[in-house]
């Protein structure tokens, strides 16, 4: 860059010039070449800042311009230097005019900018100013500290040439787009000044100083040590995180494993938690005694290095530590401890335990935490963090408080998935204890069955299924779904259970049972919410029962017919000796406890061997398919030839059970079988007393064919008098039939609905004494009512056959 010959004053010195002085000498280019010590007086220029620079940088028209704008009141006069006659560069002189355009400044300015001086030199945060070029023009004590140099040595240098790194030269970027752009700037780093230190984060603050006209003449750094501010939000965002990734899961281990997975590497290089066998267990664990040591498990185990020897104990192993432990003492104190690897209680407790000091020798351990984990007043376990030779840095007191808020946090999730787990273990319990063998042995079905609970977090629900044997060699199948889930749903579904089985055992068609049960439902309702209505529906939830469904099938062996009917439950699908599948068409009847649609029964004769799948609604229902979808699926799967009942449950739920399954899962699989006339043998009584006798000549020849000799007595007298009293109290038509199965069943069913009842009859009474010998002959007898009167039946036990 040239000289501005044309704004100069050729060199001479006028009469009006009251002193002058050459400032500096420039090659004939225009480049300082030297310089005097006026530069630093009238400038405010190093020696060191000017030599090299193009002087038309120092110059504003015809006088000098300064550090930071200044414009000191001398004119300049230019006079060229000359080797003979060579021209070989140029001096410049400052003269003195004694006058100045700039106004005679106060003693209040001057002190005000001493002032302004004083602040910037001593602002207890480190500032720095950069020219245009991005060279250093001042810095202040605080920043002279920082770097760990004086303003001297570095005035008039750019930031990459003080400190080197990819962190300088984005910085020293960023300075000379603020002076570029004239916008302020903001960035975040972590290095070492003075180089060598331990890194500290630091923030800085980039903005342009402009001049009047608005142009930028320099830019100012404000760089602050944000160290408590970086480390504190640090833990503000590990806690954060701690809020979303711990407690996903209601599972002890899983809570304890996502702790570790927080922890490390971001605040300790090994993490291990311990809890209590008791908490494994669903159980509440005694607290532990002072002097004793606690017999704790591993629940989970991470080091920010990926080796099997990291840690003196695996997941899933147990450990009783000694009472010097820094685990057992804050299982006792419930305080935490932060310790030196150094410190007595350390070095003693690691003298006794060898595996562990050969492990912190190796890794270079120098310092731990230990924390309790409590929740609710209960100690569940302890959690020890560590560092060693992977983060230099020592816990500190903050660290410690940051801990125990961590672990605080954690407690709670595995308090919560150990009471989960005792709640689900009783129900389980509950559930299975009501729920009849998979594998169940009768004449009429073979049959088998699965129930499987809910996988994941989800609670056990309610549903359950049952076989009940009926009289005439029937057989009731039922399934069913109970609203909510846990202990509660389990308790509703034993109660459900068994309102079904009393009405079974009145032998109710399957409409008038789920109506009955309907009923029950319905004022079992009303009577919770009289006994609390301020908690009834005070969440717009219903108890467990209502909402319940329901299906209920009787299968009579004899006239291989079903009879059926569903309460809001999902309808059965029936699969033909043929293989061939299909959901059976079943009015769908409202959940119980609504008390809108009345029931419907639907009857169906199917050939033997047939076999009937119910199924609650767990089987159906996922995320990844729709309803119709698994249907489709399902009858797919049903008509698969399987080897057994057995292998076809299997089969099943192998084919529809997911991952995801949240809901409980309840199969009954029954496959038809028929009582043929080698078996059930039938004769049509008139209303006659005298064919009485005939009626047990019938009975004896058909027990005599059948090899029941011994059956003979007892079933005569039944005969005589169900018969009797049907001829003497019941009206036509009356028929008689006998049924061997696994016992022997005398019925007689008559047009009458009359129910007869079993009286005691006086010493002189001339009858009345019919049912209560029948009674006491037979296992059992009862009477169950058709579409067309009554059956009277009894029921013998017969003798097993070799």
């Amino acid at each position: 860059m040239g000289l501005p010959f044309d704004r100069l004053v050729p060199g001479s010195t006028g009469a009006d010039c009251d002193t002058s002085a050459i400032v500096v000498m420039t090659d004939p280019s225009g480049r300082v070449t030297c310089c005097s010590p006026a530069v630093q007086q009238l400038l405010g220029y190093a020696s060191a800042e000017v030599i090299g620079r193009p002087v038309a940088e120092l110059l504003s028209d015809d006088r000098f311009r300064g550090r930071e704008g200044r414009e000191p009141s001398v004119q300049v006069r230019l006079c060229s230097l000359r080797d003979g006659e060579r021209e070989v560069g140029y001096a410049l002189t400052a003269v003195t005019t004694g006058q100045s355009d700039a106004p005679t400044e106060s003693a209040d300015v001057r002190e005000g900018e001493t002032l302004m001086r004083r602040e910037f030199d001593q602002y207890p945060i480190a500032l720095v100013i950069y020219d245009r070029d991005g060279r250093l023009l001042r810095i202040n004590e605080k920043m002279a500290e920082v770097i760990g140099r004086p303003e001297d040595e570095v005035r008039g240098l750019r930031l990459t040439e003080q400190l080197q790194g990819p962190t300088f030269e984005d910085a020293e970027l960023r300075i000379l787009r603020v002076v570029e752009t004239g916008e302020p700037d903001y960035m975040e780093h972590e290095v070492s000044t003075p180089p060598g230190s331990k890194p500290h984060p630091w923030a800085v603050d980039m903005f342009p100083l402009k001049d009047a006209a608005g142009k930028v003449c320099a830019v100012s750094l404000a760089v602050y040590d944000y160290t408590q501010q970086h480390y504190s939000r640090q833990r503000l965002e590990l806690l954060g995180e701690a809020r979303t990734r711990i407690g996903t899961t209601l599972d002890v281990t899983g809570a304890a494993r996502e702790l570790a997975e927080v922890a490390v590497p971001r605040f300790a290089d090994v993490v291990t938690v311990d809890l209590f066998d008791a908490v494994f267990q669903g159980e509440q664990p005694d607290p532990v005694l002072p002097g004793r040591g606690a017999a704790l498990r591993r629940a989970a185990n991470l080091s920010v290095y990926e080796r099997a020897d990291e840690a003196a104990l695996a997941v899933g192993q147990s450990q009783v530590h000694p009472p010097a432990s820094p685990v057992t003492r804050v299982l006792i104190t419930g305080r935490a401890e932060l310790h030196a690897i150094t410190d007595p209680e350390i070095v003693g407790w690691l003298a006794d335990d060898p595996v562990r000091a050969d492990l912190c020798r190796r890794h270079g351990a120098h310092s731990l935490i230990t924390v309790p984990i409590r929740a609710r007043g209960t100690t569940l376990g302890g959690v020890m963090f560590l560092r060693h030779a992977a983060c230099p840095e020592p816990f500190s007191p903050e660290d410690l408080a940051f801990a125990e808020d961590l672990v605080s946090r954690v407690a709670l999730h595995v308090d919560n998935a150990r009471r989960y787990t005792r709640e689900r273990g009783i129900a389980l319990a509950l559930q299975r204890a009501l729920l009849p063998p998979s594998q169940i042995s009768h004449a009429a079905v073979e049959m088998a069955a699965r129930y499987l609970p809910s996988g994941g977090d989800a609670e056990v629900g309610g549903d359950w299924f049952d076989v009940i044997p009926l009289p005439g060699a029937r057989v009731g199948l039922v399934v069913g779904d109970v609203v909510g889930h846990g202990i509660s749903a389990s308790a509703t579904m034993g109660r459900l259970r068994t309102a079904v089985r009393t009405l079974a055992d009145v032998d109710l068609p399957p409409d008038e049972l789920l109506t009955h049960l309907d009923d029950i439902v319905t004022h079992a309702a009303y009577e919770r919410e009289a006994e609390s209505p301020e908690s009834a529906g005070a969440v717009g939830e219903l108890s467990g029962d209502v909402g319940a469904s329901c299906l209920y099938a009787i299968y009579d062996p004899v006239s291989r017919t079903f009879s059926m009917a569903r309460a809001g439950h999902p309808a059965p699908i029936l699969v033909q000796p043929d293989g061939t599948a299909h959901i059976l068409d079943l009015p769908a009847g409202p959940p119980l406890g609504l008390g809108s649609l009345p029931f419907e029964a639907t009857d169906l004769t199917v050939p033997e061997g047939s076999m009937l799948a119910l199924f609650t609604d767990g089987l159906l229902e996922t995320r990844e398919q729709d309803i119709d979808e698994r249907l489709d699926t399902l009858c797919r799967v049903l008509a698969c030839p399987v080897t057994s009942l057995e292998a076809a449950c299997d089969t099943v739920l192998e084919a529809l059970r997911t991952e995801s399954q949240a809901d409980d899962i309840a199969l009954l699989i029954a496959r038809t079988r028929t009582l043929d006339q080698d078996h059930v043998a039938s004769w049509d009584i008139t209303a006659d007393p005298a064919v009485v006798a005939h009626a047990r000549k019938h009975a004896t020849d058909c027990l005599t064919t059948w090899g029941l000799e011994e059956s003979i007595f007892v079933t005569e007298l039944v005969v005589s008098e169900l018969v009797t009293n049907a001829i003497r109290h019941a009206a036509d038509p009356i028929r008689l039939r006998l049924i061997k199965d696994q016992s022997l069943i005398c019925e007689v069913s008559d047009g009458s609905s009359t129910s007869p009842h079993l009286r005691r009859a006086r010493l002189s009474d001339e009858g009345g004494r019919g049912l209560f010998l029948v009674a006491e002959l037979t296992e059992r007898w009862g009477t169950r009512h058709t579409h067309n009167g009554k059956v009277i039946w009894a029921e013998q036990r017969l003798a097993p056959t070799l």
